[in-house]
């Protein structure tokens, strides 16, 4: 009888995973499959099946979970366990009045110690997003470019904070994108945070941060409500 396909058919493991390592490859490996796709919203996560996957004990694919759930990516569902999480719902204005505090805060304390280097990666950044058409790496993208100006703040619990927050925003743009018309003035605002940013304008920098999130908040909440960036009636 043919085995029917599923999700983690999708996932390819090239020989044994060393012991001290395991934790850390399943983590990354079922975090860039739920980022890309390829483990949808809803799908399981068993243990065993995925110890079996992965060629190792279940210990390490159960702590690999709990760090993806505490990352956002994976729910605890009575009766069926862990399960990969939902992309933005109704609760968008929520998630990004969060985001708005958490990073904010993020950008103030990394600021002082942010160095040329940091300032010449996250302009890097800017110039992949400007040339990239693939959806899925401009969500990426913009994951980095954000956490490179935050990535200086000396608390590291903030800052999972911030990148749970990213990640659950870089999963719904790769669905999302392309439908809600955005694009160029995304790249404006980047540049002149980015420009405040440089300069060590602190205030002038996480007031821009707050247009800029503000912006995004209206545009996904008016696109799960059926409306583009432009107004126009679309079908999420």
């Amino acid at each position: 009888m043919t085995q029917k396909p599923t999700p983690l058919n999708s996932i390819k493991i090239s020989g044994p995973i060393p012991a001290h390592l395991a934790r850390s490859v399943i983590e990354e490996t079922l975090r860039n499959a739920i980022l890309d796709g390829r483990l949808p919203c809803g799908t399981a996560m068993r243990q065993q099946e995925l110890a079996s996957l992965f060629g190792v004990s279940r210990m390490p694919v159960r702590e690999a979970l709990r760090q993806l759930e505490a990352q956002s990516l994976l729910h605890v569902v009575t009766h069926k366990g862990a399960v990969v999480a939902p992309l933005i719902e109704d609760n968008s204005a929520e998630t990004y009045e969060l985001r708005m505090l958490l990073e904010s805060e993020a950008l103030r304390l990394s600021i002082p110690l942010l160095t040329e280097a940091d300032i010449e990666e996250a302009e890097a950044f800017i110039c992949a997003l400007e040339q990239e058409k693939d959806y899925t790496e401009i969500g990426r993208l913009n994951r980095l470019f954000h956490m490179a100006l935050y990535g200086k703040a000396p608390n590291q619990r903030l800052l999972k904070l911030v990148e749970h927050g990213l990640n659950e925003e870089e999963r719904f743009l790769r669905y999302n994108l392309e439908a809600m018309g955005l694009g160029e003035t995304s790249q404006e605002d980047h540049r002149e945070l980015l420009n405040l940013v440089a300069q060590k304008k602190t205030q002038e920098s996480i007031l821009t941060l707050r247009n800029h999130l503000m912006r995004g908040m209206e545009v996904i909440t008016a696109y799960l409500n059926g409306l583009d960036a432009h107004g126009k009636k679309v079908t999420p």
